[in-house]
């Protein structure tokens, strides 16, 4: 099923990696101007909070917060037609963590948590014990949101590939971060929370990927991975009609190696 986003009738809402808003603006603006999501959450801005392109995507039609890094790291919320509601900066549980990987806001009634999980390699080491750290914080914060009792949807880059149905061959990738049986473990509490993985909620049966590396042709041979995940809350849940990626922006011109991915939810009461 294929569902048009109309803001009040339909809620579409997506995520994307840009991979660098600045070299990537172009074709951020031409997404957004093609699929026009209500909401879309941002990772990988890679860039100070000085240098995001607020003129532009206000252009584009949307509001925005934003979180900024200098060349790494970076999430922001993009709200279409609305101004976006900032509720949290940073992931609590680590007042010494100065990664700009979370940002929450709401809009529309929803609670938006946009993510930027840390990829974790190489593993073993600190990089891997700082994502399993994050992870444990993320658990623990997404358990709070679910206390509120309102609809939240958390979106973003989660680095965790949650089965090997969700990559085109787990063989290379045995003693990646993203495969790490640890990584699966902490995603599979997400869901055990209650959480709903809409992408996989959707099509149960089908190889969807969200990301497909620069390397060896990947693109051109579908060969990808599912990593940009939406979960949605029990009060959200139910509201869903349509989950999907928008690849064709991965084979545009200068890409990111991520595609947008989204959720359509209908009209809360």
């Amino acid at each position: 099923m294929v569902v048009q986003a109309f803001f009040g009738t339909f809620m579409k809402i997506a995520t994307f990696n840009v991979n660098g808003i600045g070299s990537r603006l172009p074709a951020l603006l031409e997404w957004l101007g093609r699929e026009s999501p209500d909401v879309a959450c941002l990772q990988e801005l890679k860039a100070p909070d000085a240098a995001f392109p607020l003129a532009a995507i206000r252009l584009a039609g949307y509001e925005a917060v934003w979180h900024g890094q200098r060349s790494f790291n970076g999430v922001a919320i993009l709200a279409r037609g609305a101004s976006p509601v900032e509720i949290r900066r940073g992931l609590p549980g680590d007042p010494d963590d100065t990664h700009s990987r979370y940002l929450e806001a709401e809009v529309g009634g929803v609670v938006v948590g946009c993510l930027y999980l840390p990829n974790g390699n190489p593993q073993p080491g600190p990089k891997f014990d700082y994502k399993l750290a994050w992870m444990e914080r993320l658990v623990r914060h997404a358990q709070t949101l679910l206390g509120l009792g309102k609809p939240v949807v958390l979106a973003g880059d989660y680095n965790v590939v949650p089965t090997d149905f969700d990559i085109y061959d787990p063989t290379y990738w045995r003693k990646d971060a993203l495969l790490q049986p640890e990584s699966r473990a902490a995603y599979q509490r997400l869901l055990d929370q209650g959480w709903t993985d809409a992408v996989r909620s959707r099509h149960p049966q089908e190889r969807i990927y969200t990301f497909w590396d620069y390397f060896r042709d990947h693109w051109k041979r579908n060969s990808g991975l599912r990593i940009d995940h939406l979960l949605l809350s029990p009060q959200l849940a139910p509201r869903l009609l349509d989950a999907n990626v928008d690849s064709w922006v991965r084979g545009g011109e200068k890409p990111s190696d991520h595609a947008p991915t989204w959720v359509a939810l209908a009209a809360g009461s």
